[in-house]
């Protein structure tokens, strides 16, 4: 397992942006398939995005054309870039690793996960 942490949460207007980084403890996210799940009060946790070890990427259809995951230059980063974001969009936000190379949307593939950092949109 690898340790993640997440953070740049926090509040944010209806339309705002926000980036989430998640920092491994390892060069870890280059190899292995990761991504973000969320969790809204009083719903299960839901895959948000994915990324593959070859850049192949997977989005929840209610995000897509508005989040955008990415690695950053140092292989131990991942990235979430959400914009217009909406009160819908309200979770706590979850990076999660994966032993897999190729891109995996089961919860199960996930063996490793940050504490979470809290995303609030509101007016």
């Amino acid at each position: 397992q690898v340790q993640l942490v997440e953070s740049g949460g926090g509040l944010v207007q209806p339309g705002g942006s926000l980036r989430l980084s998640c920092s491994a403890s390892r060069l870890f996210f280059s190899v292995f398939a990761v991504g973000w799940y969320r969790q809204a009060p009083g719903k299960q946790r839901e895959l948000v995005a994915t990324i593959s070890s070859g850049d192949v990427v997977d989005y929840l259809p209610s995000v897509k054309g508005r989040f955008t995951i990415s690695r950053g230059n140092a292989k131990n980063i991942l990235y979430l870039q959400m914009n217009s974001l909406q009160p819908d969009d309200t979770a706590v936000y979850y990076c999660a690793a994966s032993a897999k190379v190729l891109l995996t949307t089961s919860e199960a593939d996930f063996a490793s996960w940050g504490q979470g950092t809290q995303v609030t949109v509101s007016s």
